[in-house]
């Protein structure tokens, strides 16, 4: 495993990540707690050292495994969660004021609560679950955030970007006033290149690559035949035969890429760990199988400019969260 600087944080995390939503339960069905335990335990045997959760994750059911699993390990893990939106609206709405998302008391009492399911005394990165670009001025986050440090319940703090609005933290970014952020990045979704990314170079802010693999559909797995079971988040984004507009793309790139050493799924996380802004990337993962052929990716390290050129043909503007 291969690590990279969180930005200034001061901490090395593993380049692969675990995202930690699929554990929850609620939205992700099909899986069971003893296969997450697992899962988790094998993927810090790889050297996985960096896991996000969130508090909205089945209502910190995913939070209380994670912290489970890192209080059970002699090894040093670092774990990032989120504050839901205090109105459970995702993402933010426009002109929503921050008091109705993220008002001071529920900022410290959701920390509150995220310290308790993890039963640990710190966070190592605490994130606002959504970002809207008016609260940048407002106060209310900034003195919670400002009281958490000082009181030592968190180590870092960053936002969790809304889906496809990477530009929506520029002023953020520049003003440093958070250590990271969490943003979609993906063969498809390359839009954070454009400007975020050196914003974030240009200022040492982290970056989590969340939905590296566009939530399943850069797996290859997915065919025609394909469903899910009611109630499953998959089942609400591929809706209305978008699996038909998925798997011909997908089989182009696959074809296209098929040179590239790994699997379509290891190819399309090298392609996020080729950008030197990105701290780590955090696909979902639920199986001991999907741990180790993750991991796994860290050693066939970066794409080249050739290859990297070849799947930068293949981004798609989209948008399946609106």
């Amino acid at each position: 495993m291969n690590y990279r600087k969180l930005g200034n944080t001061g901490m090395e995390v593993s380049e692969i990540g675990y995202g930690a939503w699929g554990i929850g339960g609620k939205q992700w069905l099909g899986g069971d707690d003893q296969t997450s335990l697992v899962a988790l335990r094998r993927s810090i045997e790889l050297g996985l050292n960096f896991i996000d959760t969130a508090l909205a994750y089945n209502e910190g059911h995913s939070e209380t495994l994670v912290g489970q699993v890192v209080r059970d390990t002699q090894a040093k893990v670092y774990v990032a969660t989120k504050i839901p939106p205090k109105n459970r609206i995702w993402p933010a709405k426009p002109g929503v004021p921050v008091e109705e998302v993220f008002p001071y008391d529920y900022v410290i009492e959701s920390t509150e609560t995220s310290l308790k399911n993890l039963g640990v005394e710190r966070i190592d990165l605490q994130q606002l679950h959504v970002w809207n670009p008016i609260w940048f001025l407002q106060d209310e986050w900034r003195r919670a955030v400002e009281e958490l440090k000082k009181s030592g319940k968190i180590r870092a703090f960053g936002v969790s970007i809304n889906d496809h609005q990477p530009e929506s933290a520029l002023d953020l970014v520049a003003s440093n006033s958070v250590d990271t952020v969490q943003v979609i990045y993906n063969v498809f979704e390359q839009s954070p290149e454009r400007w975020l990314f050196p914003a974030c170079l240009a200022h040492n802010v982290g970056v989590l690559a969340r939905v590296p693999l566009d939530e399943g559909s850069l797996t290859g797995t997915l065919t025609a035949g394909t469903t899910f079971e009611e109630g499953d988040f998959r089942a609400w984004y591929f809706r209305e035969g978008r699996l038909d507009d998925v798997i011909p793309r997908v089989a182009e790139l696959d074809a296209a890429t098929s040179g590239m050493a790994g699997t379509l799924a290891q190819r399309s996380l090298r392609f996020c760990l080729s950008h030197p802004a990105v701290s780590t990337a955090i696909p979902g993962m639920r199986s001991p199988r999907s741990v180790e052929a993750n991991c796994a990716v860290s050693a066939l390290g970066p794409l080249n400019a050739a290859e990297l050129s070849v799947m930068r043909r293949h981004v798609w503007l989209k948008n399946y969260y609106a």
